[in-house]
């Protein structure tokens, strides 16, 4: 089977994703495609400048590309993929920016392009290439130094039952039709099984987005997908011969939340390598359905805040703390956090000109910890 041949095909019958084209500006925040809070994120500080090249690999109908046009306002955006079906709706979505480009070709095609880029995004694409090594060694090589890569890939424990369910169409589906008949086959086992089966209950889990017959084929009847698990991830990363800076969700992989009762446990879990306490934690609460992480090209020059050094940092609030201000607001997660008034007005402090230090000359009360968690929950930018 020509894989490549077979994914494009997949995605010119069901362009993915199929949110709704508007003219408005896209809903909601993520920062992990702004440049400027990824780069705090990754280095601990915010970037020189924001006129940046950014390469979107695999932008399907363009729902990614409106998120990179619409936060990095003064970088230009180039957006490729091997569906013409997906970039004619990538194109009418971005018609509002004028800072977006679209090439169609796959991921092997892209080391054609001239120049580098500052960052690059690569959300849903490599676990569905014929070799992904391959497909993150072309996308390492485009990276200009000091540059970051967004990379997500899904993982093989939490869609495990997904993985099942996928096995079961392949066993039943027509072979000359395997998406349209693979689609129907799949709709009709969901409403055979008992509501009780495994496979039915796990489902409930995607099962807004899987309405939609687009949603159901990527996830369910699929032509190529491989999953990862933490060692088979790394392997991965360092094919790509990049440093790994970080999961996106470095709460998801914290020992603390998940052996608070057994501090020894901990304090022996510490002593492992850090790829070993990856491990651990996926092993002990298997839902991880996708890895999200950042790799960087050398030279990367990281800024560590202390409690000897954070009162020189410049704060810049986060436009997209909301509501604003209120003691109650979203995270960048859009997990809802009470501020009591001393945080409140340590954020609205946080302009882009003031120190900590001097912030704190009217706020006494906030300590390096309590400004670590505002920033750990709101990327409060240094």
């Amino acid at each position: 089977m020509d894989i490549t041949a077979s994914v494009q095909n997949l995605y010119e019958r069901y362009p993915f994703p199929p949110d709704p084209i508007t003219k408005t500006l896209p809903p909601g925040w993520n920062w992990r495609w702004s440049w400027s809070f990824a780069h705090s994120f990754c280095f601990g500080t915010r970037p020189s400048h924001e006129k940046i090249r950014i390469l979107d690999a695999g932008c399907g109908t363009g729902v990614s590309t409106e998120y990179l046009a619409f936060q990095n306002p003064e970088a230009m955006v180039l957006a490729i993929d091997i569906s013409k079906t997906s970039l004619d709706l990538a194109r009418q979505r971005c018609a509002k920016f004028n800072n977006v480009q679209f090439a169609q070709m796959d991921l092997a095609e892209a080391s054609q392009l001239e120049g580098s880029f500052d960052l690059i995004n690569s959300v849903g694409v490599l676990h569905h290439l014929a070799d992904p090594k391959a497909g993150i060694q072309t996308l390492a090589g485009l990276l200009a130094p000091g540059g970051l890569m967004h990379i997500f890939v899904y993982g093989a424990l939490g869609r495990w039952e997904i993985e099942l369910m996928q096995q079961a169409i392949r066993l039943l589906r027509d072979p000359e039709d395997p998406l349209g008949d693979g689609l129907k086959v799949g709709r009709e086992l969901f409403r055979s099984l008992p509501e009780d089966n495994r496979l039915v209950q796990a489902d409930r889990r995607w099962q807004l987005e899987n309405n939609s017959d687009i949603c159901f084929v990527d996830m369910y009847v699929h032509v190529q997908e491989i999953r990862y698990t933490i060692p088979s991830l790394f392997d991965l990363i360092d094919a790509s011969a990049l440093d790994f800076l970080g999961f996106s969700n470095p709460q998801f992989w914290s020992l603390e939340r998940l052996l608070e009762k057994a501090p020894w446990l901990i304090e022996r879990a510490q002593k492992l390598s850090e790829r070993d306490r990856y491990r651990l934690i996926e092993l002990l609460d298997p839902i991880a359905a996708h890895y999200e992480f950042f790799l960087g090209k050398p030279p990367l020059i990281t800024k560590q805040w202390t409690p000897e050094n954070f009162q020189e940092a410049v704060p810049l609030r986060s436009s997209y703390i909301n509501p604003w201000p209120d003691p109650l607001v979203f995270d960048h997660e859009y997990e809802l956090v009470r501020l009591n008034p001393a945080q409140i007005a340590f954020l609205d402090a946080s302009d882009g000109k003031s120190t900590v230090g001097e912030i704190l000359k009217n706020i006494p009360d906030l300590s390096f910890l309590d400004i670590e968690t505002l920033r750990a929950h709101f990327l409060l930018q240094y």
